[in-house]
């Protein structure tokens, strides 16, 4: 049974609108992934399903109880609170009295205080009334599932990991639905395996937006996309779709073509002159007048971003050569003893987690930061172009014009002369928004007006520091095109493993306390290249090793013989149930699964609520088990 949807939605304010006369439903045990180009609408559709927004008509509908939680694109701001105050945030009022009791248990200084007990008491009478309790034990089932700190302070964080922070916020609602706009923005590459692991294991039903492929092909069930306000179903995995996309835009192609020779055939008749009697021809006149409605009507597809690269004279066979470099931050090794030597044509992928340092190792190779020691080479006639993922380059006070041309109206690209709108056209943006100051762009319009920027310089060195933040998948292949095809080198930090996998001839990686390795072929090529360290292989079973350390260091002296092996037992239980649910949702993600039998479908999803329900159970269980051993 669907659990929500939509019926003959249309929302936006130009004509024609944003999002036009959407019918769409979503059932139980999907993973729902939303793809289309940058501002045609994905975010304004989550919203309207989450109720934020309200459409202009139509109906956003639900099951009677459903619940559903978003997380949207935007790091929030403003916030003071620590995590716990901010998951506890999502359960409105009941939140308030759980933040508030959880901040006066955790001040031992005014614990004894006359107004703190009194205080205290008037907070669990009110967490008594409509089962405060078990609110308050969900949020630090949630923190303690989601591996966070709950004192930790908000704005003390990483970007990446008040992500993670406002994730964990959207799951303490306990949703039905879950709705994530660009889930892994300003997540490394281990947060987002995390999330892939997380949502798999734990998340039923959920909507996302992501420009992650590698994300999209091993969470989705289907596919939706949205484009020129129409919203069309595939129900298929990702490969699948990219080959019925193309095939349906080569049917419509081929309509419209057929369609504009009619039309133009009509044009000539009609302006031939009417020879035959009127009525004759009266029935002709009208089937041209609605063609040329149905041609006015038609709305075009967005048109691709068109990129070239100013390729300045090549440089020398070495291009950079780093020896012995170490560098560290507040006693923290950065690099240590690190050399590579970067040769015409590379393309060379950094990888690591947040905060390790690439950035760093970027200024580094380029001279722009001086080492602790070591020295580095560069070689004859670098001219280097460099994408910031902070954007320092665009003045967010300027017009998009004004960012481009500094003041004219024209620049000089590949020796011709070229007007900067025409420039800009190139990259999807109208003559309108070329007009606009930079701050009222969206995330993945700046990103196409840096690289606007960038192409503008003549180089023979790409230096991208998270380039793929925000592109649409379309303007994301058509970016791994052009790089592909440059001649120069390029260096590379992302996050991003199918860009990373179909781009870079190298990668360096960051490992442990500051040492640097080099690897050939992309991410990949790193994963089967790497140690298979003891860590790392025990991230496989993360989650049930943390249980059985747990189960290792609470004293079971007071339990009786019966709870002692109970609690022994309760991790290979927990680690069996997990491993069938895992099982159960690789059959889910198979493509071909929504195609079997309605009974087939029914009986696995049962068991799969079966599963989930035993796994919630036996960690109920371990919690009463460990907190019975506390208080003892």
């Amino acid at each position: 049974m669907a659990l929500m949807g939509m019926r003959e939605v249309s929302w936006g304010f130009d004509d024609p609108p944003l999002i036009e006369n959407i019918s769409f439903q979503i059932e139980k045990g999907e993973r729902v992934c939303l793809l289309g180009r940058n501002g045609v609408g994905k975010s304004t559709f989550l919203k309207l399903l989450s109720g934020e927004m309200a459409p202009d008509s139509g109906e956003v509908w639900r099951q009677q109880g459903v619940s559903v939680a978003s997380l949207k694109q935007d790091v929030l701001t403003g916030f003071e609170g620590t995590i716990f105050d901010l998951v506890a945030q999502g359960l409105g009022d009941q939140g308030k009295i759980m933040s508030e009791y959880n901040h006066l248990s955790k001040m031992p200084e005014t614990a004894h205080a006359p107004d703190s007990i009194q205080r205290r008491g008037q907070l669990q009478h009110l967490l008594d009334i409509d089962d405060g309790w078990s609110l308050f034990n969900r949020v630090e089932n949630v923190l303690s599932r989601t591996g966070l700190d709950p004192e930790a302070k908000f704005t003390d964080l990483s970007a990446g990991m008040k992500r993670r922070a406002l994730f964990t916020r959207a799951l303490g609602q306990a949703p039905d639905i879950l709705l994530l706009d660009e889930p892994t923005n300003h997540f490394d590459i281990e947060s987002i395996l995390w999330m892939e692991e997380f949502v798999l294991r734990h998340i039923k039903t959920l909507i996302f937006v992501t420009h992650d492929r590698a994300f999209l092909k091993n969470i989705s069930t289907r596919v939706l996309e949205l484009d020129r306000g129409v919203l069309t179903s595939y129900e298929c995995d990702y490969d699948t779709y990219l080959k019925r996309k193309q095939a349906a835009l080569d049917a419509e192609e081929n309509q419209n073509r057929q369609f504009d020779k009619k039309l133009t055939q009509e044009e000539i008749w009609i302006r031939q002159g009417v020879k035959a009697r009127r009525t004759r021809n009266e029935g002709r006149v009208t089937a041209l007048e609605k063609m040329r409605e149905a041609f006015r009507a038609r709305r075009k597809k967005i048109g691709n971003v068109r990129m070239q690269v100013q390729e300045a004279e090549r440089t020398g066979k070495l291009v950079i050569e780093a020896k012995e470099i170490s560098f560290s931050y507040d006693h923290t090794p950065v690099l240590k003893e690190f050399s590579t030597v970067i040769m015409r044509g590379d393309k060379v992928g950094i990888i690591g987690p947040n905060g390790v340092g690439k950035s760093t190792l970027l200024g580094i190779l380029l001279k722009e930061i001086s080492p602790d020691s070591g020295n580095v080479r560069h070689g004859t006639n670098l001219q280097i172009a460099y994408f910031d993922q902070l954007r320092m380059a665009l003045d967010e006070d300027k017009t998009v014009v004004e960012n481009i041309g500094e003041g004219n109206d024209f620049i000089v690209f590949n020796g011709e002369k070229r007007h900067v709108i025409s420039h800009l056209k190139d990259f999807l943006f109208s003559p309108q928004r070329c007009r606009m100051p930079v701050h009222v762009l969206s995330g993945g319009e700046k990103n196409r007006l840096l690289l606007a920027k960038l192409f503008t310089q003549p180089s023979n060195m790409l230096v991208l520091d998270e380039p793929t933040n925000d592109l649409d998948i379309e303007t994301l292949e058509l970016l791994e095109e052009l790089l592909f095809e440059f001649s120069g080198t390029i260096l590379i930090v992302s996050h991003d493993r199918a860009f990373l996998n179909n781009m870079v001839t190298s990668t360096l990686v960051f490992e442990v306390s500051g040492q640097v390795t080099e690897y050939a072929g992309g991410y990949d090529d790193w994963l089967t290249q790497r140690p298979q360290s003891d860590v790392i292989q025990s991230r496989q079973k993360k989650a049930p090793e943390k249980i059985k350390q747990k189960f290792r260091q609470i004293k079971t002296q007071k339990l009786t013989f019966k709870e002692k092996q109970e609690l022994k037992d309760l991790p290979q239980i927990i680690d069996k149930f997990e491993s069938r649910q895992k099982e159960l949702y690789d059959i889910m993600s198979d493509p071909l699964f929504y195609k079997m039998e309605k009974e087939d479908i029914a009986r696995i999803k049962s068991q799969l609520e079966e599963t989930e329900k035993a796994i919630e159970d036996a960690y109920i269980r371990w919690e009463a088990l460990d907190g019975k051993s506390s208080d003892l």
